[in-house]
């Protein structure tokens, strides 16, 4: 196992198809607009920030052979992401996720990620079959992985030891996806990367601040976590330190992978050892950028 990548991402990879509106929006408006389709998926978007970081990720996630699975595995190869470990099933379509942005953020979102909870932990074989680990000599680097997978195929991966030895860092797939990380909240060598409102849910509380909502996940039993609040402060806590930035002001162009780019741009400058508030800030930075351009 030489020239191994440093980075995996576990999870989500499917097609983001994304209609922006210039003006508001309210339940049942019918406005015109412009609609994109782009890769997405949290996994897949944390390791194509990674590549724009100058990474090297590898992606572990399940995507169809149909001919939206090639396009995308093509888009992939091209963006720098390693994509030899995917799993790819003939009965099993590309996933794909839908949502709609106004000027104040995203209105609604339906994802189709039922081909990835099908996967399940096969996603992990490179970990156990000796492409990138095994149970006994397991592998060592930074690991991204999202909650896409079933609350059970988590619990599963929480006592794996193919994940013993990785600085492990979780995010929720989505909002309504954050309570399946619940399994993992007690275990050792992991960082969270939640929102406010994820970090409410999976300590069954109401949060107004990220120092607060942090303080919440220690609590829980979290070894390291990291709170964002949109434009409100973000904080980096652990046992020993609470570490409180604002985010740059900016004008928001979009909102769709701001999380995913913000974990991303964290991850990168650690593995590059920068000390944790400037890779805070340099995260921030990155995420504000992100969401500054259309």
């Amino acid at each position: 196992m030489t020239d191994l990548p440093p980075i995996l991402c576990i999870g989500a990879a499917l097609w983001d198809v994304i209609g922006r509106s210039p003006a508001p929006m309210r339940p049942g408006a019918d406005v015109a607009g412009r609609m994109t389709r782009q890769c997405g998926g949290v996994a897949l978007n944390i390791a194509m920030a990674l590549a724009r970081q100058g990474q090297r990720p590898a992606l572990l996630a399940a995507i169809g052979r149909d001919t939206m699975g090639a396009a995308l595995v093509a888009e992939l190869n091209a963006r720098g992401v390693e994509t030899a470990y995917l799993y790819r099933a003939h009965d099993l379509p590309t996933d794909a996720y839908m949502a709609i942005e106004d000027p104040n953020g995203l209105v609604a979102a339906i994802a189709d990620s039922h081909s990835m909870e099908a996967a399940g932990l096969r996603l992990t074989d490179p970990l156990r079959d000796g492409r990138l680990g095994t149970p006994q000599a397991p592998f060592m680097g930074m690991i991204a992985l999202d909650s896409g997978l079933t609350e059970a195929q988590l619990r599963d991966l929480a006592t794996d030891p193919v994940l013993a030895r990785a600085d492990l860092r979780l995010v929720p797939a989505s909002n309504g996806k954050a309570e399946r990380l619940r399994p993992m909240l007690t275990r050792p060598n992991t960082t969270f990367y939640v929102n406010l409102e994820e970090a409410g849910l999976l300590c069954d509380q109401r949060f107004t601040t990220t120092p607060q909502a942090t303080r919440a996940m220690l609590a829980h039993g979290v070894a390291r976590v990291l709170v964002t609040g949109g434009a409100a402060p973000a904080t980096d806590a652990d046992a020993h330190d609470l570490i409180t930035r604002t985010p740059p002001a900016v004008q928001p162009r979009r909102v769709t992978g701001a999380g995913d780019t913000f974990m991303a741009a964290h991850m990168a400058a650690e593995h590059a050892g920068q000390p944790r508030a400037q890779a805070l800030e340099h995260a921030l930075q990155i995420a504000a950028d992100h969401v500054a351009t259309p």
